[in-house]
């Protein structure tokens, strides 16, 4: 059976076209997986689960039709929606995922994670990242009216871009001390994961083992997806009709 992996994906009202893109697939290849991995960002940004995103409705309801043809889906929070929540994951027939976590991918554990916890040499990411995932901070933030919270979903966009524009393009990507520490960790030698938009496999040798990191694209120039099965893996390039 086929497993297929996607994140990135970064849907909002200025990019309908990727929506369609993300509704082709789950009306159609979807449908022959056994199972579908979203590992974060599926969302530009979302502010709680009452979040009225149009593109939140309808990612919903075809998500929630390829759950009852019998496609297990499941979800890993991002940096842009670490604020999904079990409601909206039950609407979309969707079971969340613990970042990072370990599954069982065609009888290889496999490390999944979204990718931003690798960025080590991001700092002042990383310490906003500790703050934001904490349930105290994340209760208070959802118990704001929803125009507060919208307010400042769009500053928090325009704050990251600027950071983006100012840090150095290393400091972003995954840092290869930690990606090390990681496969050690978890003692797997297969990690996936997105967040850096720099698709590709990549082979370490540590401690006298080869070890692969895959990388899924980001959806803004074209759709990017992981398919596994017993034959191996491939990273496909998704049309987008801008």
């Amino acid at each position: 059976m086929t497993t297929l992996f996607i994140s990135d994906l970064h849907l909002d009202p200025s990019r309908p076209a990727t929506t369609a893109c993300l509704l082709d697939l789950l009306a159609g290849p979807a449908h022959t997986a056994e199972s579908l991995y979203i590992l974060g960002d599926l969302f530009e940004s979302w502010v709680g689960d009452d979040d009225p995103s149009e593109a939140g409705v309808r990612v919903a309801d075809a998500l929630r039709r390829l759950s009852d043809t019998g496609v297990a889906i499941y979800f890993m929070r991002g940096n842009r929606d670490f604020l999904l929540g079990a409601e909206y994951a039950d609407r979309c027939g969707m079971r969340l995922l613990p970042d990072p976590c370990v599954i069982d991918l065609h009888g290889t554990p496999t490390l999944l994670l979204h990718g931003d916890l690798l960025c080590t040499d991001d700092h002042a990411y990383q310490a906003w990242r500790r703050q934001s995932r904490q349930p105290e901070w994340q209760a208070a933030l959802l118990e704001q009216p929803l125009a507060a919270r919208l307010a400042l979903a769009a500053k928090a966009r325009d704050e990251s871009r600027k950071h983006q524009q100012g840090a150095a393009e290393a400091i972003m990507d995954a840092a290869t001390t930690t990606i090390a520490e990681l496969f050690r960790l978890y003692g797997v030698e297969r990690m996936i994961h997105g967040h850096t938009h720099r698709p590709g496999f990549h082979s370490y040798w540590i401690d006298a083992r080869v070890r692969t990191r895959i990388v899924l694209g980001d959806w803004h120039v074209h759709g990017s997806l992981l398919r596994a099965d017993a034959d191996g893996l491939a990273l496909l390039r998704l049309p987008i009709e801008h």
